[in-house]
């Protein structure tokens, strides 16, 4: 009798694990082929690139470069290193900005509780809902009258907005979540209000810093809006602008377009692998704060 139980038993658990491992392997399928479909103009850039102008009009399109050159790449190098550069500099300076105003405001709406605190953290909420043309006309006339056209602190102030609200809620969420009775006991200490500041919540709410950072920089790598509202003349050519008129310049020589594409999404490639620790810490410990 004790046998013939425990057959069904082991039965039963066999099957619930066969049942598994036909789920995991459907859910694998399943993520491989979303992965596939987009990377799929990825790898599409990267094989044109590394193909003639000849062999990118070649009917039917080879998966592979017949014979690879990196001659494209070295054409776009020379016509778009100094946007990729101009890219850089603007986006390093909109993080610096975002982060200077995100992390105290972040502090503020975590640690004193204000009676405004809820409409705030919902005016952020709809601010990042405001279209992209509406703030890039707004800016036009403001830095009309300013003089901060084509310019590189007024490209890194508006790309900053881009980044603002974002980093707000989430070092927020974050600080929501840091030990109340340690940052109460720097202060009792002596530390003071900016010591504590400075001190205990910066270190310790690094990751979600880290993430907030990294985010407000891919916002303003990736901008084009601004780049194109924001120039009246070509002093001041960051990359996605550089490639858009690489590509009314030069239509027909896809190798040479793709190789500026690829230029322009290795950045913000290399920084994503590099920082994905950082963006899982900061942005899953955030999620669980409200």
């Amino acid at each position: 009798m004790i046998g013939q139980a425990k057959a069904p038993a082991a039965l039963q658990a066999r099957g619930g694990w066969a049942v598994a491992n036909v789920r995991s392997l459907r859910d694998l399928a399943i993520g491989l082929a979303v992965v596939v479909v987009m990377l799929s103009p990825i790898y599409w850039a990267v094989v044109t690139s590394l193909k003639t102008e000849l062999q990118s009009f070649s009917s039917p399109p080879t998966l592979l470069p017949p014979a690879p050159t990196f001659a494209a790449y070295d054409q776009a190098f020379h016509s778009q290193g100094g946007a990729l550069a101009t890219s850089l500099v603007i986006a390093v300076g909109a993080t610096a900005i975002a982060l200077v105003i995100s992390v105290p405001a972040a502090h503020a709406l975590a640690s004193f509780r204000f009676r405004v605190t809820g409409l705030v953290v919902l005016l952020l909420l709809v601010s990042q809902t405001i279209p992209g043309i509406v703030l890039g006309m707004s800016f036009f006339k403001i830095f009309a009258r300013v003089h901060l056209l084509n310019s590189y602190l007024g490209l890194m102030i508006a790309d900053s907005t881009y980044g603002v609200p974002f980093a707000i809620l989430i070092i927020r969420a974050f600080m929501l979540g840091l030990p109340r009775e340690l940052l109460e006991a720097a202060y009792v200490d002596g530390a003071g209000t900016v010591g504590t500041f400075l001190r205990i919540v910066v270190p310790l709410s690094r990751p979600a810093i880290l993430s907030a950072g990294l985010f407000a920089f891919l916002f303003a790598w990736g901008d084009f809006l601004f780049a194109l509202t924001l120039t009246t003349n070509n002093s001041i050519t960051p990359i996605s602008l550089g490639v858009y008129s690489y590509l009314g310049l030069h239509t027909e020589q896809w190798p040479d377009l793709m190789a500026a594409a690829v230029f322009a999404a290795v950045p913000s490639g290399v920084l994503l692998v590099v920082a994905q620790r950082w963006i899982r810490g900061g942005l899953a410990t955030s999620g669980l704060k409200g």
